[in-house]
């Protein structure tokens, strides 16, 4: 027997239409790549979405075809996601902080044929463009009065493009298991590798995002996507905040210190989101100015782990409450967030933030276990080292052209790569990425909570742990630290900041100071490359032991 409920597919474009008609007024405000602040509100938005799916269909754009975005976070980058997928394409992201080779190997990969860009990217794409053989046609994200000279074939302007139809057009519809996005996971090691959503997928995931426990966003809101939309689904933001009905403030190519303080005060954000280096430069900018936070409730952390240092900064200086985030791109990428039960919630003061520090609990959608190397399940007991798989509606399956990763398990669940613990509460705390483990003596340490303790030190900007080989123990930890500007200090000083507060055997073996530490195009710290540069280095320790 079937329910006798009306078949409504879960297809994305149902958001805009329901922002546009019951939050139509609502404001979404821009810093504009050519310079002005840019207002508009939902009802526009998808009126030139609509627009913009015409037009792709009168370019011979169909269900299924891939529409490259290379772009900030702004409305026509927000019009022009709703576009593709309301005729069936899939919007790809690409992320501009890869490498040239590394974008161009992407867009070939995912086969795109009309690649949609912001002014910024044009001459990164004019030097690749000979290597782009399925790129059709490029559309820059500007007005004719702004539109560069280019030798990009076919370019257009987005507003004279779309300036060549009526809008008088209805989306199209389609099995909610249609393809709608593509994110490329940032491939520390070999080629990325493509993620594919799904309608059904995003639209599940943005009602797990906007939920109390997880972002608990509401139209009250005025929200913020520091975090741009070519980072795995900007984090659901871009569907979450139109679910909602939210205020949108976008801040265009503009990420510094300074430039998101405005924004933030002058739009009375109350919600925000982003990786923890963003958050770095605004702290170190409020610090300098005196400036304040009146008007921010929420800030959400993720991309890598938060330091501890800096929840507390949020918290007890502004008033600002931290969630700490976990996800992946394989994942859409939430995968837990780190809001309070009941259990915790009368805690304050260190034992609070011992909590804040993990990663959280996963909303109902994502499945959560830890395994030994074996598959075995591993206890709940918050000290326990294990894999972290996952697994849910809204978790990849396979990636896009690869067959058989074994990522991928044959009952279901995806090994994220992570180490992890669960607490009885079901918080979830990486320890580290399965590579990067430390493995000291036949045991663990984990790189993530030595880091996290050395930014505590109020001279350092940011910290890396790494394993060396070690003669007698196999490997121990070397921390390679980055001082904030004009400060100086000695290992001796940082050792002994760190003395007491961890196990004697997981303090590191020695401190090196660096002007500064690598990172991928996400913005986490780049082991590898890390691990190569001081691949020769000797440890006093080792020395010692010989």
């Amino acid at each position: 027997m079937l329910g006798l409920m009306q078949n409504w597919p879960l297809l994305c474009h149902r958001i805009i239409d329901h922002a546009a008609t019951f939050h139509g007024e609502r404001k979404v405000i821009t810093r504009s790549i050519e310079g002005p602040i840019h207002t508009t509100n939902y009802a526009d938005i998808r009126a030139r979405a609509l627009k913009v799916a015409q037009r792709l269909e009168k370019d011979g754009i169909k269900l299924g075809d891939r529409v490259a975005t290379l772009a900030w976070n702004t409305w026509r980058h927000l019009e022009a996601w709703y576009g593709i997928l309301g005729i069936g394409a899939v919007y790809h992201t690409v992320n501009p902080r890869l490498f040239p080779e590394q974008i161009a190997w992407i867009i070939n990969h995912a086969g795109d044929r009309v690649m949609i860009t912001d002014l910024t990217f044009v001459p990164l794409l004019e030097k690749i463009a000979d290597k782009l053989s399925t790129i059709e046609r490029y559309i820059v994200l500007t007005d004719a009065a702004h539109m560069p000279k280019t030798t990009l074939k076919n370019a257009v302007a987005y507003e004279d493009w779309i300036g060549e139809v009526d809008g008088d057009f209805a989306w199209k519809t389609f099995d909610e298991n249609t393809a709608a996005g593509m994110c490329y996971t940032s491939g520390t090691t070999g080629h990325p590798k493509g993620v594919v959503y799904s309608h059904r997928s995003n639209v599940l995931h943005a009602f797990m995002a906007a939920m109390p426990d997880c972002k608990g966003l509401s139209s009250r809101d005025v929200v913020l996507p520091v975090v741009p939309l070519f980072h795995a689904n900007g984090w659901s933001l871009a569907f979450s905040t139109p679910m909602v009905g939210a205020t949108m403030v976008m801040p265009g190519a503009k990420l510094d210190g300074p430039s998101i303080y405005e924004l933030l005060n002058t739009y009375k954000v109350s919600f925000t989101a982003a990786v923890p280096t963003v958050w770095l430069m605004l702290l170190h900018d409020l610090e300098k100015t005196g400036g304040k936070l009146p008007h921010l409730k929420r800030v959400v952390i993720g991309g890598s782990a938060c330091p501890r240092a800096m929840t507390k900064t949020f918290q007890d200086k502004y008033d600002v409450e931290v969630v700490h985030a976990w996800g992946m791109t394989e994942m859409s990428p939430l995968g837990s967030l780190c809001t309070m039960k009941p259990e915790y919630a009368a805690l304050t003061g260190e034992a609070r933030l011992d909590v804040e520090m993990k990663q959280g609990h996963p909303p109902f959608g994502v499945e959560m276990k830890i395994t030994d190397d074996s598959g075995k399940p591993l206890p709940w007991d918050g000290k326990t080292f294990g894999r972290l798989k996952v697994r849910g509606p809204a978790v990849a399956r396979s990636y896009y052209k690869v067959e058989g990763d074994p990522v991928f398990e044959k009952d279901g669940w995806f090994d994220t790569g992570d180490v992890a613990t669960m607490d009885r509460y079901g918080y979830m705390q990486i320890t580290d990425r399965a590579k990067d483990v430390i493995k000291s003596g036949g045991e663990w340490i984990s790189s993530i909570d030595l880091e996290n303790l050395a930014v505590g030190h109020p001279k350092v900007a940011e910290a890396a742990v790494i394993g060396v080989s070690h003669p007698k123990w196999d490997e121990r930890p070397l921390l390679v630290i980055v001082l904030k500007k004009g400060e100086s200090t000695t290992k001796e000083d940082i050792l002994g900041f760190m003395q007491g507060k961890i196990a004697k055997w997981w303090m590191p073996d020695d401190v090196v100071f660096v002007d500064e530490i690598p990172h991928t195009a996400t913005g986490k710290i780049q082991k590898l490359t890390l691990r190569q540069q001081f691949k020769d280095y000797r440890l006093p320790t080792e020395q010692a032991a010989e």
